[in-house]
């Protein structure tokens, strides 16, 4: 085949027509650019110092040679361009450009058509959105970019999106960066699917091997894959425990995570959490076995069950099931939130019926509810009543002029152990209006309650048929007074807001003898002053002819819209006793509350309130937090209480003196403290103490702290938590520091978000 050298403008002609692209190159001595066509897709244009070749067969390029083909972008000292295969060789450094990757190496032989080839010694930089890996249980992390950096032996490119790296080592830390990093004999790197698989990988820690696997796959992106997740361990009261996870990614809408956990104290449990979700319905079921506990001897376990389902037509179906096999489970195995939180754990199954129609909607629910205590020692208070069942109905309907019609009908089969038991009937129906402007409101009430009881045999106390009718009477009203104003020396807004409310309900002697089923004193507060009833349930309705008045100002900074200053304060007047009160008073107590933010950085809040009769305070609480940017806050918070309830029990009350310090700060480049101490003044020693540190280093994050808890009277709980982040790995570590800290320390951020 006859080889014919090209002069810059008869090659600029032959890649026109050969290449189907423009094309500019230059001689020698001087560049010279020659105009071309717009660029289509599929062309390739080509720019170099110097070009020759064969027409339609090779093209040579030298010298700053750039080549561009869609998304595509090659750069080289020299390059061979095979036109009919549209193959490229080039040397003797190279650096490719796909999309958001960028590849530079020594040689490349590579197809344009169908983005495949081989580079030596590879230098890639990948960016991609939501690289770090999702947590099964909570759906993932917000997006978030990371670029994978790393070098190898050898890159070939399988595709578009698609990579295999011999000799790797990877990193998500800025370049240069190599505190940790991945290394294995080869890895491969699909971003069609989002998954990452690497073989024979050591995972390096500032050049300490930390953790090994024949076989590593790890996400690119957001989509969930089946492998391991980071393990977690913990130590301390509970014992040492080590867990492993493993992420089954079943099906689009069915996953399962599988949890080994070897506890050093009580012996090897699995934990199991199967996750479904169809257009009608979708759940989650959760477990955890131990089958003999080293302690005890005994098997334990733990179930949770959620799912709901919507049948159409306005039918739909939810049940939430939760038990453990004793009374001592969370304090063995949970940490501070599980223990408060599980005294009582919900059993409860409950069919809907919604409908609707012009102005006007219904609800209908039929539910069964029961509890499992786990009260130490429970007295028969302690105990829920058991629900069995429920029927309820909630229905509106809007009228002309502001008004609006209401039904409230609850039959409800009241079961106990050991307390009196019955079925109770409620009916109330009520009209309202309401009247509402920009500078005020009013919205009257009139219902009436109905209630009837029918009451099992129990002991002397009385059975049989009981009813009681109260007519019940409310209005709620209050105005809106606004000016401009100054303050601390800054143009603000002044509001004034007076609130007035008033309920009349007859006294009902008969009430008092009739049984206790889901019924208690609800704890008095500003919202708490605007209910018609201060008893939460059916079961009790206070008698009242009362009037709350309720007084409340701001001071808004025109310029930001922030609530510098908030002051209210409120009161209840009694017109009349009150047969369900076991100490008649004139009025309730007062309250007063303030609050704002002072600047940008502080925030104050406080609430008191004042028994009048007796002339001591019932309670207070002041908090004063600084937090001026994220990473840096502290908090100081005083509680103290005249008659508090001290535990979950709530026949266990006594005065209440606390301080609470917080605070998260640094304390040097990198390095931030964490810590809270919660010292009880009544009882002269600390409820809770948290001391720790943070360090972030912008690639990983590392967070280790202590935390010493009063579980029980008679029980202090110790434990310790360490997490090593690492940037789009994920955390390895106790899963549940961010929650713990958050909770802990008010305010709290995360450093590397």
């Amino acid at each position: 085949m006859h080889r014919q050298k090209l002069n810059p403008l008869a090659l600029a002609i032959a890649a026109a027509f050969a290449l189907n692209a423009p094309a500019a190159f230059a001689d020698e001595e001087q560049p010279i650019a020659i105009p071309a066509p717009p660029k289509e897709p599929g062309q390739t244009l080509v720019h170099a110092d110097d070009v020759d070749g064969e027409m339609n067969v090779i093209l040579h390029a030298k010298g700053n040679v750039v080549v561009t083909r869609d998304d595509q972008k090659v750069e080289s000292d020299w390059l061979d361009y095979y036109q009919t295969k549209n193959q490229v060789k080039a040397g003797d450094r190279f650096r490719m450009t796909r999309g958001e990757d960028v590849i530079s190496g020594t040689t490349l032989d590579y197809n344009v058509d169908t983005y495949s080839g081989t580079g030596m010694n590879p230098v890639f930089s990948m960016a991609r959105q939501n690289q770090t890996a999702p947590k099964p249980a909570s759906g993932g992390l917000p997006a978030k970019p990371v670029t994978l950096h790393g070098d190898g032996s050898q890159v070939d490119f399988q595709g578009q999106n698609q990579y295999r790296v011999y000799g790797s080592r990877m990193t998500t830390c800025d370049p240069g960066d190599e505190a940790w990093y991945l290394k294995s004999s080869r890895t491969d790197l699909d971003y069609n699917t989002g998954v990452g698989v690497a073989r024979n990988a050591w995972m390096q820690f500032y050049g300490v091997p930390i953790l090994y696997s024949p076989w590593l796959d790890f996400p690119l992106n957001s989509n969930r894959k089946s492998g391991f997740l980071m393990p977690t361990f913990k130590t301390g009261s509970s014992g040492t425990e080590f867990s492993l996870p493993y992420y089954w990614n079943i099906a689009p809408n069915y996953d399962a995570t599988i949890t080994p956990h070897i506890n050093v104290k009580h012996g090897n449990m699995l934990a199991g959490e199967f996750r479904y979700l169809q257009p009608g319905y979708g759940g989650r079921i959760y477990t955890e076995q131990l089958p003999k506990d080293k302690l005890t001897g005994e098997s334990r376990n733990a179930w949770s069950i959620a799912h709901s389902q919507n049948f159409g037509n306005g039918w739909s179906f939810g049940l939430d099931y939760n038990s453990v096999s004793d009374r001592n489970y969370f304090k063995d195995f949970g940490d501070q939130v599980a223990i408060a939180s599980n005294v009582n754990l919900t059993q409860e199954a409950s069919l809907n019926y919604a409908t609707g129609w012009s102005g006007g909607s219904a609800t209908t629910t039929l539910r069964v509810q029961h509890y499992q205590n786990l009260t130490i020692n429970p007295s028969s208070e302690d105990i829920p009543y058991a629900r069995m069942p429920q029927l309820t109905l909630n229905a509106n309907q809007s009228l002309p002029a502001g008004f609006s019609a209401n039904l409230l009908a609850d039959l409800t089969r009241f079961d106990h152990p050991s307390l009196q038991t019955g079925d109770r009937f409620v009916l109330y129906p009520s009209l309202s209006w309401n009247f509402d402007r920009s500078w005020g409101f009013i919205r009257p009430k009139i219902g009436v309650n109905f209630t009837e009881y029918n009451l099992d045999a129990y002991g002397s106390s009385p059975q049989g048929t009981r009813t009681r009718t109260l007519p019940i009477f409310s209005t709620d009203a209050g105005l809106y007074f606004d000016r401009d104003t100054q303050f601390m020396g800054r143009d603000h807004l002044m509001t004034l807001e007076p609130r007035l409310f008033y309920v009349n309900i007859p006294n009902n002697s008969d009430q008092l003898s009739l049984p206790m089923f889901d019924t208690s004193v609800n704890d008095l507060n500003f919202a708490q002053l605007f209910n018609e009833n201060r008893f939460s349930g059916y079961d009790r309705i206070n008698g009242a002819n009362q009037v709350t008045t309720a007084l409340t100002s701001r001071f808004i900074d025109q310029s930001n819209g922030l609530e510098r200053l908030r002051l209210a304060i409120g009161k209840r007047f009694y017109m009349k006793d009150d047969v369900t009160q076991t100490a008649n008073q004139p009025s309730s107590d007062l309250l007063l509350a303030a609050g704002g933010d002072l600047t940008r950085d502080w925030r104050f809040d406080s609430s008191y309130q004042y028994n009048q009769q007796l002339g001591l305070t019932e309670r207070y609480n002041a908090q004063l937090r600084y937090n001026p940017a994220a990473g840096k806050v502290a908090s100081v918070r005083y509680r103290y209480g005249r008659n508090e309830q001290l535990q979950d029990n709530a026949s266990i009350t006594g005065p209440l003196r606390q301080v609470d310090v917080a605070a998260q700060w640094p304390i040097a480049r990198r390095w931030y403290a964490i810590g809270r101490y919660n010292y009880s003044l009544i009882e002269r020693k600390p409820i809770e103490r948290l001391a720790g540190f943070e360090y972030n280093d912008g690639c990983w994050s590392l967070r280790m702290y202590n935390q010493r808890y009063v579980s029980d009277p008679t029980t202090t709980k110790n434990a310790w938590f360490f997490q090593l982040e690492l940037r789009g790995l994920g955390a390895l570590g106790n899963s549940g520091v961010e929650s713990t800290l958050r909770l802990a320390v008010p305010g709290y951020t995360k450093t590397n978000q």
